[in-house]
């Protein structure tokens, strides 16, 4: 699975997701790209999903124009400490066939 870790989440993360293709904001030079530019991105380069912390995204954007996965990972800080204790959740996750638009994973 192709997945994107937004900029508001730690690198980190990405050792802990390594049976997948993935990469951060930074590493693709998506850095201060607004959330429907970003979708759009995501979308002509083909990735399956987003991985953030920006709780707020789902309810600014309008999914019906986007076929990307939106994983928002709900923690009280967005710490690799805090965040790794999801994990397991975002494995589920993403075992499962996504759909477009959110999916909320609560710490």
């Amino acid at each position: 699975m192709r997945l994107l870790l937004d900029e508001n989440l730690p690198k980190r993360l990405k050792q802990d997701l390594q049976e997948h293709e993935i990469y951060t904001a930074a590493d693709k030079g998506w850095t201060g790209i607004s959330n429907g530019k970003l979708l759009e991105l995501l979308t002509e380069n083909k990735f399956d999903a987003l991985l953030t912390f920006d709780k707020n995204l789902q309810y600014q954007q309008n999914f019906t124009k986007y076929t990307v996965a939106v994983i928002v990972l709900n923690a009280p800080d967005n710490s690799y400490v805090t965040l790794k204790e999801l994990i397991h959740k975002i494995k589920i996750v993403l075992t499962t066939t996504l759909k477009a638009g959110p999916t909320e994973i609560k710490l």
